[in-house]
C-alpha cells in the first residue's frame, strides 16, 4: 500500500511539474538559507577554534587588573570616599619572582612551565634600499620558557633562538622589509632599532617563519610595508629598555598535559589574587584560551541559530503554499476520490494518500534545498577564506523538518478529502 501511495504521489507531482516546483520554492529557499548559514557559521567557528587552539589551548594568562571603585577606598562617617588610583601599577603591585616560585612549588604536577614576557613597544627601522621609508615592528622580551613555547608553533627557518644579550630573532617578512637578501644572509647582520626615540643595536641570531594573522586576513590583504611583525629579544634587555620594575604585569602559565585547564583557571586566579587582598587598587586575574574559545564558539553558534531562525520563516510561507496547492489538488480530484471510496477505499486510506503526497512534495523540496544550501554555503566560506564545513545535524533536521511541514500543512486538505461523501463526489462536476 505504501508503494502504491508513493507511486500515486510521484504521478501527481509529475503531471503538474510547474505547479509543484512553484509550491516547493518556499521550502527550497528556506532550507537552502538555513543550511548555507549553518555551513558558513560552522566554517567560521572551526577556523577560529583551530586558530586559537594553535596559539596555546593549555595556556593561562595571569595579569594585573584594577579593582573597581566599590572594592577600594575609605569610609568616613558612613560616607564612602573614593580613592584616586594610578592608571598603571607601581613596582610594589607587580607579580614578583617570589610569587611565581611559590606558585610553582604549590602546584608542581599541574604546571609545565611559566612564560615571562616584557612588551617594549614599537620600533622603527629604515626600509632596505629606501632609507627614507620606515618599517615598524613590535619588540618583545621573552625568557627561555617562552622560547620553548615559540619553537613548537613558530619554526626557525635560519639560525637559532636567543642566546646572547644583543641577539634578536626576526621574521622572514622583516628580513624582506629591512635587511634584504636571503634568511641565511641575514644571520649576524646588525640592525639599529629606534625605540622611544632612542637607538638600540642588535644582531640577528635567527629568522622565524612568518604566519599571517587569521583575524587580519578577514578584512582583506595588507601591503607588505603595513605588516608589523614581532621581534624577540632577551627578557632582561627588554626590561632594561622598558624601565620595568622587579616584577611583571602579566605572565603565562602553561599547564601540564592531563590538567583540566578550564577548572585550573579559577584556581590560578584565586591563588594570585590572594597576594592582593590588602592592595586597594590592583588585583590579579586569570584567563585562558580554552575558556575564551568556549565563549566565542557559544556566541557564534547563537548568532547562527538566530539568523537561521529568521531564515526559517520562509519555511512557514512554503508550508502555506503546500496547504494551498493540496487544497486545490483535492478539489480537482474530487471524482477520483469518489471513485476510490465507491470501490471500497476507507477514510484512512484517502487521508494517508494525500498526506504522503504532501510529504513527498516537501521532501523533494527539502533535498533540493539541502543541495543548494551546501553549494551556496561552500562558495561563501571559500570567498571568506575558510574551508567549508557543512553541518550534518542541520541537514538531517532540515530534511526532517520539511517532511514535518508536509504532514502539518497537508493534514487539513487530506482530512477534507477523507470526509467526502462518495455519492456527492461522483456527482461533482
Amino acid at each position: 500500500a505504501l508503494f502504491e501511495y508513493l507511486s500515486m504521489a510521484f504521478a501527481s507531482i509529475k503531471s503538474n511539474k510547474m505547479r509543484s516546483l512553484l509550491t516547493m520554492l518556499g521550502i527550497i529557499i528556506g532550507i537552502a538559507a538555513v543550511i548555507a548559514i549553518e555551513t558558513v557559521g560552522n566554517s567560521l567557528s572551526s577556523s577560529v577554534s583551530d586558530s586559537m587552539s594553535g596559539t596555546g589551548a593549555s595556556s593561562i594568562t595571569v595579569s594585573l587588573t584594577q579593582k573597581s571603585s566599590s572594592n577600594s577606598g575609605s569610609s568616613s562617617g558612613g560616607v564612602r570616599l573614593r580613592l584616586f588610583k594610578n592608571s598603571s601599577p607601581d613596582d610594589k603591585d607587580l607579580i614578583t619572582d617570589t610569587m611565581i616560585e611559590e606558585f610553582t612549588e604549590t602546584f608542581p604536577d599541574k604546571i609545565n612551565y611559566i612564560e615571562k614576557t616584557q612588551q617594549v613597544g614599537s620600533a622603527t627601522i629604515g626600509k632596505v634600499n629606501e632609507p627614507d621609508t620606515t618599517i615598524t615592528a613590535t619588540v618583545s622580551g621573552v625568557n627561555q620558557e617562552a622560547l620553548q613555547s615559540k619553537e613548537s608553533d613558530t619554526p626557525i627557518l635560519a639560525g637559532r633562538w636567543l642566546d646572547d644579550t644583543r641577539d634578536a630573532v626576526v621574521s622572514e617578512k622583516f628580513v624582506q622589509q629591512a635587511v634584504g637578501g636571503s634568511n641565511a644572509d641575514a644571520l649576524g647582520q646588525k640592525i639599529t632599532l629606534t625605540i622611544n626615540k632612542m637607538p638600540y643595536t642588535f644582531y640577528i641570531s635567527g629568522v622565524y617563519k612568518y604566519v599571517e594573522d587569521s583575524y587580519a586576513s578577514m578584512f582583506g590583504s595588507t601591503s607588505d610595508d603595513d605588516i608589523q611583525t614581532e621581534i624577540y629579544i632577551p627578557l632582561d634587555v627588554a626590561r632594561s629598555i622598558a624601565g620595568a620594575g622587579d616584577g611583571y604585569q602579566s605572565i603565562t602559565v602553561v599547564a601540564s598535559s592531563g590538567t583540566n585547564v578550564t577548572a585550573f583557571v579559577d584556581v590560578v586566579g584565586d591563588y594570585f589574587a590572594s597576594y592582593y587582598t590588602r592592595n586597594d587598587s590592583w588585583t590579579a586575574s586569570a584567563s585562558s584560551i580554552s575558556s575564551l574559545l568556549e565563549s566565542m564558539t557559544e556566541i557564534l553558534n547563537q548568532i547562527s541559530l538566530a539568523i537561521s531562525a529568521i531564515a526559517a520563516i520562509s519555511l512557514l510561507v512554503g508550508g502555506i503554499g503546500v496547504m494551498n496547492i493540496m487544497t486545490v489538488s483535492v478539489t480537482e480530484r474530487t471524482r477520483e476520490i469518489g471513485t476510490r471510496k465507491a470501490l471500497g477505499a476507507t477514510n484512512t486510506a484517502i487521508l494517508t494518500q494525500f498526506i504522503i503526497e504532501s510529504i513527498v512534495l516537501c521532501a523533494i523540496g527539502g533535498v533540493i534545498g539541502v543541495g543548494l544550501g551546501i553549494g551556496l554555503g561552500s562558495v561563501l566560506s571559500q570567498v571568506m577564506g575558510y574551508s567549508a564545513r557543512p553541518s550534518v545535524a542541520a541537514i538531517i533536521i532540515a530534511v526532517a523538518f520539511s517532511m514535518a511541514i508536509g504532514v502539518f500543512f497537508g493534514y487539513s486538505p487530506a482530512k477534507k478529502a477523507a470526509k467526502m461523501d462518495p455519492i456527492d463526489a461522483l456527482r461533482y462536476e
